[in-house]
């Protein structure tokens, strides 16, 4: 895919949605359009303009919802996530505006992960505010990876990379902690599934989370397996669980000890324990590309084993 990205043609395409685009906002570009990321699954041109950088993306097929994802959670939560500046949601094309410095330099800087208090707030509240919207979700053409069709889901992973029998053997696991969970009624809704500092961006005092390809419908706590385990618990120096996650387990779960009064706060911790394991299991499913099978073998190692193995 990374041909396409790079092909004279496709990026005169793109180039002249963006000048269409860009002249309809008011925008004059100001010098050459870079091409700063290429990956498989996407690629990101920057323009300078008048008002400062603007941003196109593209991703291929399985991501392309990502732009009907953003413009629905604009329209639900604008104080939240904010609205592209223009959309092609046939190819699923996106100009946004700059975001602000990457809070992965952030935090070196700062020499702490406080940062992580209101992002984690912030996830929180959109899922919340997003459980009315799984059917809209679906349609758009966000993954489903809700309770209900995980353990099919997972099955079927088994057969698609002829998975070692220990992670095979794990089906019926799955099965079992989608049972537990659903248990507590807490309601699924969009789950960004790739929460890591990479993907916040902080302008203007505000925290935004960026890069919703990777989002599904599926239990929004499942969003804390690579935002505590994958992320938070490796610290500053990379160092794993050198960071006790509580706190900011605590944060995320704020919202929802207002919005599920019936529910305890221990009985949070427990939906939350369940839900860091299993969804390492749901990562797997939903973010495995046959071009780097080592991605998935390392998020079903932390599903069946808790840790990726040496």
């Amino acid at each position: 895919m990374t041909e396409l990205w790079t092909d004279p043609e496709w990026l005169a395409g793109a180039h002249a949605w963006v000048e269409e685009q860009t002249d309809a906002l008011g925008l004059v570009r100001t010098g050459d359009v870079e091409q700063p990321h290429v990956r498989v699954w996407s690629t990101v041109l920057k323009i300078p303009t008048t008002a400062g950088p603007v941003w196109f993306k593209a991703n291929h097929g399985p991501l392309q919802h990502e732009a009907a994802l953003v413009t629905l959670l604009a329209q639900r939560v604008p104080d939240q996530v904010e609205p592209l500046l223009a959309a092609d949601l046939d190819r699923g094309w996106m100009l946004m505006r700059d975001a602000g410095t990457r809070m992965r330099e952030l935090v070196v800087i700062e020499a702490s992960l406080e940062r992580w208090h209101p992002v984690l707030d912030t996830v929180a509240r959109i899922s919340i505010a997003m459980e009315d919207d799984v059917a809209a979700l679906l349609e758009a053409g966000v993954p489903d990876l809700r309770l209900a069709t995980l353990p099919a889901s997972y099955a079927a992973l088994m057969e698609q990379i002829d998975a070692a029998p220990r992670f095979r053997a794990a089906t019926d696991r799955v099965a079992e902690l989608c049972d537990q969970l659903a248990a507590y009624g807490i309601r699924e809704s969009v789950q960004h599934d790739d929460l890591h500092d990479g993907q916040v961006f902080v302008r203007d005092g505000r925290h935004w989370v960026v890069d919703w390809g990777d989002a599904c419908v599926s239990h929004p706590f499942f969003v804390l397996a690579v935002a505590l385990e994958g992320q938070i618990a490796w610290g500053l120096d990379d160092v794993e669980n050198s960071v006790d996650t509580e706190p900011f387990r605590d944060t995320f779960l704020g919202p929802y000890e207002a919005a599920y009064p019936n529910l305890s706060h221990a009985e949070l911790v427990e939906a939350a324990r369940l839900a860091t394991r299993l969804g390492w299991a749901a990562r797997a499913v939903n973010g495995h590309l046959s071009v780097d099978e080592q991605s998935t073998l390392r998020r079903l190692e932390m599903f069946v084993d808790g840790q990726v193995q040496d």
